[in-house]
């Protein structure tokens, strides 16, 4: 009894160390995510309408392409896009017992994808070997179950070791690599991958996949070196959308000197991957050797890592994912729609070790305000927003910090412009992100140890005259301001304004 009325005492003390922010969605409905999306012409379509609000709810779509269909129960969309290149206007609608809303949605048909940055969730920081066919599975059901795909994160990637393993002791891991004919063949973990991709793809979800230039992988798992066309079609035939490309053993055979010895491999898959008949988005994962952000789009990526591996950055006074975040903010000339700049995974929630890989997954040590700046931070940067926890074992805190409708308004705005650092010392960070409607999303960070004031003028802003104030991670509006904007910051926290 004792115990338990310490525990009941406690929860007061627990609920004020992990506040969460984000307003419950209410029974209405609400249409959330990008407002633009690109397709190239004639390729198959598909793209799930994100919406909170009680289900069941009905969906419509004015000034739809005759070529793609709407399921009006579900929101999804297919079928191909349009052969003429162009820019469609259409407008979203949610009806449901509560209400209705609408949203306008600009279909680009052109040569451009990944026109906001992409959302979804990689294995790879929580299961790492650990994979089969079943967990994406799983995975695909919570994003749809837990309220992800409701927000707009829509790809459930494979990373490493889903391929065959020179050399493996395990029976599932140790066939032929490939099959007569040149063919990759996925280990016996993954019996149907075309299986999989329609399973996820009947979501209205998309589905990611992992390879590199090198013989083996990073996991020393059979990668598509001179297998690069074979591989590229197999991923298509399989139904792939999204191909991460990571560098690995390649850099066995070639020491990088000039650009064109970082470009090579890049450029072999992006040019294969466009060939093929379905959009593959390229993520090139090469840590940010050689200036990618400078060629990346160049060589058909959409995305690029421009650092090391979060999960592996040692913390400072901050966590690592600062470090990560603060090397990725200076590069916000070279990013816009359909070219990001890619700092790595969220790691909150339920998350694995990445020096010790065999270790269970466990909770998360960062704070509160620290999940919160993450957040933030990669919003602001127009960032990839990819979650690698636990999809089995999301909770309440978590999901209301991946999943603010408006924080993520700032990620995927249409204008497609990477946050600009205003100032930044050992103490506090300001940054500004300027956002189509003619609003700017501005984010005060407190860097030190105690909770400080932050405050941001105007003039350093590049903002003029009195301004509508809204609280993003809180949702409310704040008193207006003129000539300044300033909050009370916790230790490691931020405060995430929209000004209008």
């Amino acid at each position: 009894m004792r115990f338990a009325a310490a525990i009941v005492a406690l929860l007061p003390l627990l609920a004020a160390e992990m506040p969460v922010l984000t307003p419950k969605p209410g029974p209405e409905p609400r249409i959330n995510g990008p407002r633009i999306y690109g397709v190239r012409p004639g390729k198959p379509f598909l793209y799930r309408i994100p919406a909170t609000g009680v289900r069941p709810m009905k969906f419509e779509a004015a000034g739809l392409p005759a070529s793609i269909k709407l399921d009006a129960a579900t929101g999804i969309l297919t079928g191909k896009a349009p052969a003429k290149p162009g820019m469609y206007k259409v407008t979203f609608h949610a009806s449901n017992a509560h209400g209705k809303a609408s949203r306008e949605f600009r279909l680009t048909v052109g040569d451009t994808i990944a026109l906001t940055p992409p959302m979804g969730w990689n294995h790879w920081y929580t299961h790492y070997d650990r994979v089969s066919d079943t967990l994406f599975r799983e995975a695909a059901d919570a994003m749809v179950a837990s309220g992800m795909a409701d927000y707009g994160y829509s790809y459930v990637s494979i990373d490493d070791c889903w391929m065959m393993k020179p050399g493996s002791k395990d029976t599932a891991l140790s066939g032929e690599p490939r099959d007569s004919s040149g063919r990759i063949r996925p280990n016996l973990r993954f019996p149907d991958m075309p299986g999989l991709t329609a399973y996820i793809h009947a979501k209205g979800l998309k589905a990611g996949i992992y390879t590199g230039p090198g013989p083996l992988t990073c996991a020393q798992y059979t990668a598509a070196w001179q297998h690069e066309e074979s591989d590229a079609r197999t991923f298509a035939e399989w139904g792939f959308d999204l191909l991460k490309y990571d560098w690995c053993s390649y850099g066995r055979l070639v020491k990088p000197v000039t650009r064109e010895d970082f470009t090579k491999p890049y450029a072999l898959m992006g040019g294969l991957l466009k060939k093929q008949n379905r959009d593959i988005q390229l993520n090139l994962c090469q840590y940010g050797m050689g200036e990618v952000w400078k060629w990346g789009a160049e060589v058909g990526g959409q995305s690029w890592r421009t650092t090391g591996d979060l999960g592996l950055e040692k913390d400072t006074r901050l966590p690592g994912f600062y470090s990560i975040a603060f090397k990725n903010m200076v590069l916000s000339d070279y990013a816009g729609p359909g070219r990001w700049n890619d700092p790595d995974y969220i790691l909150i929630g339920v998350i694995g070790n990445a020096h010790s890989q065999g270790v269970p997954p466990k909770q998360t040590t960062l704070t509160a305000w620290q999940q919160y700046s993450y957040m933030s931070l990669w919003s602001l940067m127009a960032s990839p927003l990819f979650f690698s926890g636990d999809m089995a074992r999301l909770d309440e805190f978590t999901l209301n910090v991946l999943c603010n409708a408006e924080v993520i308004d700032v990620n995927q705005d249409p204008l497609g412009k990477q946050a600009r650092v205003v100032r930044k010392n050992d103490d506090e960070l300001v940054m500004v992100k300027p956002l189509e409607d003619g609003s700017a999303a501005v984010g005060l960070f407190n860097l030190s140890e105690q909770p400080r004031r932050v405050a941001a003028s105007f003039s350093d802003l590049n903002l003029t005259g009195k301004k509508r104030v809204r609280d993003l991670w809180r949702q409310k509006d704040t008193e207006p301001a003129a000539g300044e904007v300033a909050a009370e910051v916790e230790r490691h926290g931020v405060v995430l304004y929209r000004l209008r």
